[in-house]
């Protein structure tokens, strides 16, 4: 069980900013259970305004082009290219009863206006010191069908299979859910990538642990082993594609450790936001797992979940 303290989290702002729109923002998307957003800003209403958000494109973390403040309302512009045209991406929101409410538009753009929310990201003071205790371990692949997962996206094909003891994405699958939710814990994962391909887990459903066909490469945010776009793995210890992998991975509060292939790459980071493959931004709450389907050919054989108490 959680501690009483995480039920009396604060949710003071991280970044110490005069500005009412500073800070750490968690957003939700009205109508879309998916995804979900992060909002990281300093100085809004002043020239040296600066911040990122996580995601306005390509599933990075990206740097606000244009941030200001008129009126009581925040804008916020992004400038990037899709298809070689110029694409100009518009943030505006209000601060409503200490929530941002906002809308997201495209210039010259047809599609629905995107309505969203953004609460105060929380602070979580827990440290993955000498005081946690692991306890029961948890199967959450059984070896011989998908339950206990669901579809995020129940729109698209589910796309998974399960033969001889092997969970299979094709690599047009939905991303799978796991039904039960999760505080601190560690993970065992093993898996199989096919050549070029791309996959992921999600912590909590908010935090990803990059899974990529990146053998030899250098390492990088984007890379295999990476808390993708926010922490460098200290090397590249990935095994060539179609050779079985292991993900040995401990998440205490903000703070995680990967272990891949045997190899500590990640010590203790601090996570500082969600990130791409967020789909529940309510960060002081337990969340479920995410497999990544979607981006490539991926095989998982096994997936062992321990809860870690004080």
């Amino acid at each position: 069980m959680r501690s009483l303290a995480l039920l009396l989290l604060s949710v003071a702002t991280a970044f110490a900013g005069s500005s009412p729109f500073d800070g750490r923002w968690d957003i939700t998307i009205t109508g879309d259970t998916s995804r979900a957003w992060w909002l990281g800003l300093d100085g809004a209403g002043t020239p040296a305004a600066k911040g990122t958000f996580e995601s306005a494109y390509n599933g990075d973390l990206n740097k606000i082009d244009e941030v200001s403040v008129q009126g009581g309302v925040l804008t916020l512009g992004f400038h990037h290219k899709d298809g070689g045209k110029d694409i100009h991406d518009v943030l505006k929101a209000s601060l409503i009863n200490g929530k941002l409410v906002g809308t997201a538009t495209r210039e010259g753009s047809s599609d629905p206006v995107k309505h969203w929310v953004g609460v105060r990201a929380p602070e979580i003071n827990e440290v993955d010191d000498a005081s946690w205790r692991e306890s029961k371990p948890i199967q959450l692949f059984n070896g011989k069908d998908a339950s206990g997962w669901k579809s995020l996206t129940p729109d698209k094909p589910f796309g998974w299979t399960v033969e001889k003891g092997i969970l299979t994405s094709t690599g047009g699958a939905s991303n799978l859910v796991s039904l039960q939710k999760f505080w601190n814990c560690s993970l065992h994962v093993e898996f199989r990538l096919g050549k070029n391909s791309n996959s992921g887990i999600g912590l909590r459903a908010r935090y990803e642990v990059q899974i990529l066909d990146d053998y030899g490469r250098p390492p990088n945010t984007h890379g295999n082993g990476a808390l993708y776009s926010r922490i460098l793995p200290s090397e590249n210890a990935s095994k060539p594609a179609g050779e079985w992998q292991t993900y040995d991975i401990r998440l205490v509060g903000r703070q995680v450790t990967v272990v891949l292939n045997g190899k500590k790459i990640i010590d203790k980071g601090v996570i500082e936001g969600l990130t791409a493959i967020a789909a529940d931004a309510n960060e002081g709450q337990a969340g479920p797992l995410i497999l990544q389907g979607d981006h490539g050919p991926v095989e998982f054989r096994s997936i062992v979940l321990t809860p870690l108490t004080k």
